[in-house]
């Protein structure tokens, strides 16, 4: 695998008035020195034969790694359990999980498994959720993009090739050129 590369693009946002104020707890400042401080998570859409499949990511803002994933054929809260169930490691480590406000994050199922690892939730726009929209505009120029899937299991291993070359192949230039696995194990 190789990667593709992006243009930056910007758009400003605007506030509708179907928008609650939420105050911005990360404000934007998305480096952390620890691991699992902040994980950041959405949703994006695949196609799969002639039909729109789903693939659910969890982001560690410490290292960029893809701790956690999950394919399915509906945008749902199931989905997004199944990708938090994925992640190797201690839950109650995790401090902070930003989203954005999507219904598949915010229902009791999520809000119970937060709950019951002191994962405090925090969602607002996009741009409160950069890392994980930049994230999903990679994946979807490196795997997604172009790509031809018969059926939901050979996205399913399709996407655990592409999570172990990203995590463990890819360097990444905010990690000092590094893949996320070796960034993590030299500063930890």
């Amino acid at each position: 695998m190789v990667s593709n590369y992006t243009v930056a693009q910007y758009k400003l946002h605007k506030q509708t008035c179907n928008e609650a104020p939420i105050k911005n707890e990360l404000d934007r400042q998305f480096k952390t020195e620890e691991q699992f401080a902040i994980v950041v998570s959405d949703l994006t859409y695949v196609r799969v034969e002639k039909k729109w499949h789903y693939v659910c990511l969890f982001v560690d803002l410490f290292n960029r790694e893809i701790i956690g994933h999950s394919t399915g054929p509906n945008k749902t809260a199931d989905l997004v359990y199944q990708a938090l169930a994925s992640i190797k490691g201690n839950l109650h480590n995790m401090k902070m999980f930003h989203t954005d406000r999507g219904k598949e994050f915010d229902n009791k199922l999520i809000s119970g498994v937060l709950e019951t690892f002191g994962i405090q939730k925090y969602e607002g726009c996009p741009y409160d959720n950069e890392m994980a929209e930049a994230m999903f505009k990679v994946f979807k120029t490196e795997f997604a993009n172009g790509a031809h899937f018969a059926s939901l299991e050979q996205l399913s291993l399709e996407l655990n090739d592409y999570v172990h070359w990203f995590n463990n192949i890819r360097i990444h230039g905010t990690l000092g050129y590094l893949t996320p696995v070796e960034f993590k194990n030299r500063s930890l």
